[in-house]
């Protein structure tokens, strides 16, 4: 019989809300289970610590990943990597101007051995997808993508069916070539949890690749070292972790503060009010902690905010980025002070 994830990690699998293992108890074994996770794809992805500890936010929140970098950086390796850390199911669907949405979501046919219409799956039934390029596909098709992301589900001739879970996007688009492409609707935009980078290595870590890679890739040998059925027991057990309401109210005055900025045209929707505080407790929870600190917020407030910011025009003829207002919407707001005696604040 298969171990369970309290046998392995020490924690006992815990509906949201239920009584169950502590904060201490799950924050350690959601720690342990990322870590083994993380050593596992660092085996293949070199100097890329923060995106994968960010990735691995994402998977315990059951978000969507968004990885805007230029072509060669690892970006499909990281996304098979993650796959195999969980022996999870994995498909890849290159996006092409000629893409339809039957090409992803699946088709019903007439089958002549049954006399019947069956249906035939899209690569979206997968634990994790791979959407490559995915602004180099229509508006047609990049909306059939919303019902999967928000809903779990997809829906074939008035049919709906449920996805696998988990189930993570984990979408790639170069920011460079833009001949081409069809830029993501906010809408969209708003359906991704995180948008990260991945980046050049540094020397050290570009002569790390050449050895690694010198002979075979080290994807062909890696090893499932979490399930999924572990995976959604130690993400059930997130509520555990402390959150002040001083911390939440931070996360929502972040928010606010970008729908009432003037260089901003439009803010933070709820959406990304909750999906920061949701990372915050997740990466806490990653590092051993079993409350959430202002830094938590603070230093996922780029990933899970920029992407869903729109500059107003004036502010982009002045030359401004978002992240340069996000940074000083950051300093100006007052932080949460922790209280001395338990660190939490």
């Amino acid at each position: 019989m298969q171990e369970s994830a309290a046998g392995r990690f020490g924690a006992t699998p815990t509906a949201a809300g239920a009584a169950g293992a502590d904060g201490a108890a799950a924050a350690s074994a959601i720690a342990r289970a990322g870590g083994i996770v993380r050593q596992n794809v660092e085996r293949v992805v070199v100097g890329a610590e923060e995106t994968i500890s960010l990735v691995l936010v994402a998977l315990l929140t059951g978000g969507h990943v968004l990885i805007e970098d230029v072509p060669g950086t690892g970006k499909t390796t990281l996304a098979h990597a993650v796959a195999r850390s969980l022996g999870a199911s994995f498909s890849r669907i290159q996006f092409t101007p000629d893409l339809m949405p039957s090409d992803i979501v699946g088709i019903n046919y007439y089958s002549q051995k049954s006399g019947e219409f069956e249906y035939r799956p899209g690569p979206l039934h997968a634990n994790v997808v791979l959407a490559d390029e995915i602004n180099r596909a229509t508006p047609r098709t990049q909306s059939a993508l919303l019902e999967a992301m928000q809903e779990h589900t997809v829906t074939v001739d008035g049919d709906t069916r449920a996805l696998p879970q988990p189930f993570v996007v984990m979408a790639t688009q170069n920011p460079v070539e833009l001949e081409g492409t069809f830029p993501l609707p906010e809408a969209q935009l708003d359906r991704f949890l995180l948008r990260l980078s991945i980046g050049y290595p540094d020397e050290d870590g570009e002569l790390e690749i050449l050895r690694r890679f010198r002979e075979r890739s080290p994807l062909d040998t890696l090893v499932s070292v979490l399930d999924a059925a572990e995976l959604r027991a130690l993400a059930q057990q997130l509520p555990l972790i402390h959150v002040e309401d001083d911390v939440a109210s931070y996360v929502a005055r972040i928010c606010r503060a970008t729908r009432e900025h003037e260089s901003f045209e439009l803010g933070a929707s709820p959406r990304a009010s909750l999906a920061l505080f949701e990372s915050a407790r997740a990466s806490a929870a990653l590092e051993g902690r079993d409350f959430v600190r202002p830094d938590d917020v603070k230093r996922l407030a780029h990933p899970v905010l920029a992407h869903r910011l729109l500059l107003s025009s004036q502010t982009r003829l002045r030359g401004g980025s978002v992240d340069d207002v996000l940074d000083d919407i950051l300093r100006d707001l007052p932080v949460p002070v922790a209280d001395v005696g338990t660190g939490r604040g």
